[in-house]
């Protein structure tokens, strides 16, 4: 099966949903803090919280192992696959660089990764007998 327009496509469909994730993480993580301030109950879903301390795990044990996000690097299987050109390094390095002109070491961003999700254990550790099913 050699469609490039179906990989191309798969590839993009990646790319969105890596997006998506990397918002979730982002965004959640500032609702969180918001919602402790302004008492939203939601922000207590045992699911909610549970589901973003796995996403913001993940992405830190991924960078202490020296591992690209697997999104990442299906993204690029497919990207080669339909014939286009492919990044290296990671996602996030990748699309910081060509949005920001933002480029460091990867150690860098794996502590940044590390700190943001200590953060996160922090608040969730402080509202665990808060949370709510």
């Amino acid at each position: 099966m050699d469609n490039p327009v179906l990989f191309a496509a798969l590839a993009d469909g990646i790319l969105v949903t890596h997006f998506l994730v990397i918002l979730f993480i982002v965004v959640g993580f500032i609702a969180i803090l918001l919602g402790r301030i302004l008492n939203w109950h939601w922000v207590y879903n045992r699911t909610f919280r549970y589901t973003h301390l796995a996403f913001i795990g993940f992405v830190v044990v991924q960078t202490w192992l020296g591992h690209l996000c697997p999104l990442t690097v299906w993204e690029q299987e497919l990207r080669l696959k339909a014939g286009q050109e492919a990044y290296g390094e990671s996602f996030i390095r990748h699309w910081l660089h060509e949005i920001l002109f933002f480029d460091a070491e990867p150690w860098v961003f794996g502590l940044v990764y590390t700190v943001f999700g200590g953060v996160v254990i922090g608040c969730w550790y402080a509202d665990r007998k808060r949370l709510v099913p």
